[in-house]
Parts: structure tokens; C-alpha cells; sequence
């Protein structure tokens, strides 16, 4: 197979406002990596980049941020990992692109997952742009950022120049979108059709640049792939001074400056000492978006900015989420219908399966009963109550869950992330969507429903067309659902009910599965 790679003085060659960067060209794109768009100073809001001399080798995917804690290797058959060198210098874009010839393509602007703690660019192997680019004929960006104490960590109360600091992470990724807005037209992408999108805290960004008055005019649409996650990834609200303060005795330290300076290792070793106490506390430890004059908060809670309620979004989830994760004790592909009645009572007791069972039935018929018992809530009902709350503003808000079982452990309901690369039209990347289906051509169908209906969004703001029956934006309350699986259709509030009713009996089991979880599986 030829795969027209060429890497030399005059190929992927261009200047940027910064500078001239050298990418490579391979399998008809041209591909660059690590670019710098910013630089950071610890706890401040993002610099220019100074101009360069001569051509940047942008051949390399730049430095991550750095995690709290190490990653270990678990669970990568369901969400497969690349770990790579960590550095505060790490606000770098990576970008793919058809061409360099003056096209204003559509622009996919990806934010990774991991919350506001982890992650990076190119965390998931499924993060790779290259599939989306070509087949969508795209631009397509994916960036890191400051995360965790370095990204959100509201110093405010030690002096202006802190103002923000509890949302350096948010200034980041905004001075990327205005990199896009100053460089992309070089690289064949049209600055005035961004779509930002991301999945799990990736989401959460997308909701909150909607919140940030600075990000206004830097994207025109969106999309939020289980990313609405309520008190998951709440708002860190209050003042950051007890938790300074905590940092400084721990360390040693006589004033807040020293924190810019001390090694990241000890920072983030003192701050696993002092977290417990100030969260057992109900005080703020960061990590999180900080609401303040730069970030006005979650929506649901602070209400929706008028300046970008207009902007198109598509909003989604997947049936298991996290629950998927947790092992069964089960092989429900050999349980009678009587086998899986005992199952869900025994978990949920008699009265809790009683009032659940003719919900779940009415709305997922085509499923068998025991995946009651794995289907998620915790980010379906604020999902539910985000579109809503939206619907009720405009007309251009469309809702979908991915549906479709994947062959691990004898077939098992769809989780966190397993959607990555069916949107990315990446499922080559990764192995469970090739095990055994009966319908062998099943996957490469929900990956063109998926990716068809994502590249269209970006491109035009609707995500209707081929293979898709007609899927109407939900309105006043009316949440049109399609449901990403083997038999695409639009139900109209088919789970509203169940959820409701299911996040009020299923909580307390879901704090145990959690527990599990953590042990078990990474991201």
C-alpha cells in the first residue's frame, strides 16, 4: 500500500503569526504536531508565544500536562491509553488537514477527557484526527491544556494578578481558539466555522466556553459527548485561601509566590495530604471551574448566557456510561427472562424492581431486562434537564444516545469513551468493535451514522442527512432522541420517567459499583 509519506525542507510547510512550521505529509494530509499557541507561567492566565527564528519541527507531539498522580496501565481493552512525557510547557495543538491551498474547510476542534484533572490530547488512540480529516474533508485540532492545580486554582484573594488563576486551564483553551482564529486559514480551515466538541470533561469544556464571555466569536458550534455531568463536575465554588494557606503550611512555604515555583511533585504530594480535610470540609479544592466574572458558572444552576444561546450543539451519552464498567456477576446471554427478573430484584429489592421493570420495558423493548442494571443516570439526568433547559431558548439543540452493545466479555452494554471512535470513524484503532457480531457489517454502519451525522453538524449546524431518519432539534421541552445503534430512530422523552425513577432507587447501589470502578478501570 502506498502511503504518500514525504518529509522534507518544502513539504507542510507554513507560516504561522508566530512563525514558520514544518509538518509531514502521509496518506494525503498533512499532519502537524506539538505547535506551541501559548505560553504559561504557573497560576497565571496563558502569554503570547514569542516569534520564532527559522522553521519549527512540528513532527512531534508536544509535552503533556503533568497528572497528580501516576497512571497505571487497567483496563485498556476498554479504554485504550497512550502515556507520554509530561511538562508544564505544555500548551501545544496538534492538526490535520487535507490541504494547504486557501479551502475554508470546516474546523473540529477537540477537547480531551480525564475531567479537569487528567487526559491530554493524545490520551485515547482514538483521538487520532487523521480519519475525520480525510473523510470529512476537515480541519481538525485537538490541544492540551493546564489541568488539575495547575489549570484550576483560585488564588484570587492574593492579588489581581491570581484574578483568574482558578480558571487558567478554561484561558487556555481559549487562547487556542484564537490561535485557530489567526492560523487556520493557512492551513485550509475557515475560522468562521469552528466546532468545538469533546467527550467526558471534554464535554464540560464545551459547556463551559459557552459560560466564558472571552471565548464569544471564537466557535460557532458544538458538540458535548457525555459531558453533562452535574454534581460529578460541579463548579468549585468559594475561595481558594484555605486551601493555599493548607499548601503553604504543608510545604513549608511564607507567601503564595513560592507556589509558582516550588516542584510540581511536591505540590502535588502536599496537595493529596491536604485535600481530604478540606473536602471532608465542604471547602474548595479546586480542580475545577471556578465561576467569577471570567466564568459565570454551570448554566442549570446560574443560567444560560443570552450572547450564546444561538450557538447549534448536539448533546449526547451512552447507555452504560460508567456502570458498564463494573464487572458482572452474570453471563446474561444465557439467563432465562425468570433468571434476569431474580437478578434485577436482587439488586434493587422487590419494590424498587417493581416500579422499575414496566419503565425500563416501554423504553428500551429491544433490550434484555438485566441491562436495566447498567444503565447510567448519573449522566443522563442532568442530560436531560441541560437540553431541556436549552430547548426552552432556541431551536437548534439536538439530542442523541449511542446504544449499540460491544462484543467484550460475551457482549456488553456500551461505556464511557467506547463511542470515541465511532465518531472519529477510528473504530479500526482499537479492537472490541471487531469480536463476533451476528451482523458482521454492524459496526462500520454505526460508524458512519455517528461520524456521518458529526461531520455534517460541522459542517452546515445540522446534523440530518443520509442514514439518519429525520431527526427534528428538541424544542419547549421536548427532547427528540436518536438512538445510535443497529436501527437508528427519534424517540420523543422515551426515559424520562425511568430515569427520574431510576436515579432515586439505583443511587445508593451506584456509590458501591463507583467504589469498584476506581479499582478496576482507568480515565
Amino acid at each position: 500500500m502506498n502511503c504518500n509519506f514525504r518529509c522534507d525542507a518544502r513539504t507542510a510547510l507554513v507560516r504561522t503569526d508566530r512563525g514558520l512550521v514544518k509538518g509531514y505529509e502521509h496518506d494525503g494530509l498533512l499532519i502537524f504536531k506539538g505547535i506551541p499557541y501559548a505560553r504559561a507561567q504557573r497560576f497565571h492566565a496563558p502569554e503570547p508565544v514569542k516569534a520564532w527564528e527559522g522553521v519549527f519541527d512540528a513532527s512531534n507531539y508536544g509535552f503533556v500536562c503533568p497528572l497528580l498522580t501516576n497512571d497505571r496501565p487497567k483496563g485498556e481493552l476498554h479504554v485504550p491509553h497512550r502515556f507520554w512525557p509530561m511538562d508544564e510547557d505544555c500548551l501545544n495543538l496538534n492538526l490535520w488537514t487535507p490541504g494547504l491551498d486557501g479551502k475554508k474547510r470546516p474546523v473540529l476542534f477537540w477537547l480531551h477527557g480525564g475531567g479537569y484533572e487528567a487526559g491530554s490530547s493524545i490520551e485515547h488512540l482514538a483521538y487520532d484526527g487523521a480519519n475525520m480529516s480525510r473523510l470529512g474533508d476537515a480541519v481538525v485540532v485537538s490541544i492540551n491544556h493546564r489541568l488539575n492545580l495547575l489549570g484550576y486554582f483560585d488564588l484570587s484573594d492574593f492579588g489581581e494578578e491570581y484574578a483568574n488563576s482558578g480558571n487558567a486551564g478554561g484561558d487556555d483553551i481559549i487562547a487556542a481558539l484564537r490561535w485557530v482564529r489567526d492560523n487556520i486559514a493557512a492551513f485550509g480551515g475557515d475560522p468562521e466555522n469552528v466546532t468545538v466538541f469533546g467527550q467526558s470533561g471534554g464535554g464540560a469544556k464545551v459547556t463551559t466556553l459557552l459560560q466564558s464571555p472571552a471565548a464569544d466569536g471564537l466557535f460557532a458550534k458544538g458538540v458535548v459527548m457525555s459531558g453533562v455531568i452535574g454534581p460529578v463536575l460541579g463548579d468549585a465554588v468559594g475561595s481558594g485561601r484555605d486551601l493555599a494557606e493548607a499548601l503553604l503550611a504543608e510545604l513549608g512555604l511564607s507567601k503564595v509566590k513560592d507556589l509558582e515555583t516550588v516542584d510540581y511533585h511536591l505540590l502535588a504530594k502536599a496537595y493529596a495530604k491536604v485535600r481530604p480535610a478540606l473536602e471532608k470540609a465542604g471547602k474548595y479544592v479546586g480542580c475545577r471551574p471556578h465561576p467569577n466574572a471570567f466564568y459565570l458558572g454551570e448554566p442549570c444552576v446560574c443560567g444560560f448566557r443570552e450572547e450564546t444561546k444561538h450557538i447549534p450543539l448536539m448533546v449526547g451519552s451512552v447507555f452504560g456510561e460508567f456502570t458498564s464498567f463494573t464487572p458482572a456477576p452474570f453471563d446474561r446471554s444465557r439467563m432465562s427472562e425468570e433468571e434476569q427478573e431474580a437478578a434485577v430484584c436482587g439488586v434493587l429489592g422487590e419494590e424498587g424492581a417493581r416500579e422499575l421493570i414496566p419503565l425500563f420495558r416501554e423504553a428500551y423493548p429491544e433490550r434484555q431486562l438485566v441491562d436495566l442494571l447498567r444503565l447510567d443516570f448519573i449522566f443522563r439526568s442532568p442530560e436531560i434537564d441541560y437540553i431541556a433547559r436549552r430547548s426552552r431558548l432556541n431551536d437548534c439543540t439536538w439530542s442523541y444516545l449511542f446504544n449499540m452493545d460491544q462484543p467484550i466479555d460475551g457482549g456488553n452494554t456500551p461505556w464511557h469513551c467506547c463511542d470515541i471512535p465511532y465518531f472519529f470513524h477510528n473504530i479500526d484503532l482499537v479492537e472490541y468493535p471487531h469480536g463476533p457480531q451476528e451482523d458482521p457489517g454492524l459496526s462500520e454502519r454505526v460508524q458512519d451514522l455517528a461520524f456521518g451525522s458529526l461531520r455534517r453538524f460541522a459542517r452546515t449546524g445540522d446534523p440530518n442527512g443520509e442514514g439518519l431518519p429525520a431527526w427534528p432539534a428538541c424544542r419547549d421541552g421536548k427532547e427528540l432522541t436518536l438512538m445510535i445503534d443497529g436501527q437508528p430512530r427519534i424517540l420523543p422523552n422515551f426515559d424520562h420517567r425511568l430515569i427520574e425513577a431510576h436515579a432515586r432507587i439505583m443511587g445508593p447501589v451506584m456509590m458501591r459499583m463507583m467504589q469498584q470502578l476506581r479499582e478496576n478501570v482507568q480515565h
